[in-house]
């Protein structure tokens, strides 16, 4: 019966596991039980504990799946989408996340950094895309998050967003100063697109 409950592990598309997940995925009431398990798996090397009630397969795990795990809800964004999509050409070695806190961690040598953002635009889901195991924002919601957040940013590529989803996500942050902003670099797009 063990082989089962590790092969089911195993052939989950997620690399990151949190104990609730783990009860999910072995169908498993008994809490004790579950418990007993992990800590097996564990000592025994089937399975890494990361950090207090999160686990991974193994070493090799998704650092953008982990990011969205530590704090729920969450959502990678920011400077790591906005340097993955070339809006900015700076490189940040750091994962930025948006949360509902502020916080800095530091797992296996990755530096993880949540800024924390109003519940109602958190819970919206415009402009985020869900991938197997975390969510992650478009470059188009990344861009409005930097804005929301910082009020000042230079953005090195406006092209390489998509002004129409901009405008289409904007009305989630409910700032007539956001609306100005997103006007100005509208303007600037338009004067580099040209």
């Amino acid at each position: 019966m063990e082989k089962d409950y590790l092969t089911t592990l195993l052939r989950s598309k997620n690399t990151i596991f949190k104990f609730k997940d783990l009860t999910l995925i072995w169908k498993e009431e008994n809490l004790e039980k579950i418990k007993k398990r992990i800590h097996r798996y564990v000592k025994s090397g089937k399975m890494n504990s990361i950090r207090r009630g999160i686990y991974s397969k193994d070493d090799n795990y998704n650092k953008d799946e982990l990011a969205t795990k530590i704090y729920t809800p969450s959502y990678v964004s920011l400077e790591t989408v906005l340097g993955r999509s070339d809006v900015t050409f700076q490189y940040y070695k750091s994962i930025f996340v948006v949360s509902y806190l502020s916080r800095e961690v530091v797992i296996d040598g990755q530096k993880y950094i949540y800024k924390k953002i109003k519940d109602d635009i958190l819970n919206n889901q415009s402009g985020i895309k869900h991938k197997d195991g975390y969510s992650i924002a478009t470059p188009e919601r990344a861009f409005l998050d930097i804005l929301y957040l910082h009020k000042t940013y230079h953005f090195d590529n406006l092209l390489a967003l998509n002004w129409e989803k901009i405008h289409d996500i904007l009305p989630i942050y409910n700032s007539k100063k956001m609306n100005r902003m997103v006007e100005m670099f509208y303007e600037e797009f338009k004067k580099d697109s040209q």
